[in-house]
């Protein structure tokens, strides 16, 4: 099974590349962020749209969160799905979002947070 092994040996050889530091660096920060984008909109809305129900304390998290949404909530998981979000669904109403440091982007926090914030119902 070498050509299996050496798909293994290049994916750990990109994260010695950029470090295990630097990754959880920036998943802090992009999580941080994409949890500040999902308040801001709360707040623009002036109720809450969104309950973030991962705990606050980064410590406590990777660099999920989950969103607890209203009960349109399967709908805006379908709307995310085909607008290119790769998330996942959990019954009754919580989707489930990780900005991966080591291939997602603040820029796909914020397009999130925008898909978010446009949701019609």
């Amino acid at each position: 099974q070498v050509l299996s092994m050496a798909a293994h040996k290049v994916s750990l050889d990109m994260f010695d590349e950029v470090g295990m530091d630097a990754l959880r660096e920036k998943s802090l920060k992009m999580t941080a962020y994409l949890a500040f984008l999902i308040e801001a909109l709360n707040e623009s809305a002036g109720h809450r749209r969104f309950h973030i129900i991962t705990p606050k304390n980064p410590d406590e998290r990777g660099c999920q969160l989950s969103i607890l949404t209203g009960v349109e909530g399967k709908k805006l998981f379908d709307y995310l799905t085909e607008n290119g979000v790769i998330a996942d669904w959990r019954e009754p109403n919580v989707i489930r979002v990780a900005p991966v440091p080591m291939y997602n982007s603040f820029k796909d926090c914020w397009r999130l947070a925008d898909l978010l914030g446009r949701f019609g119902g």
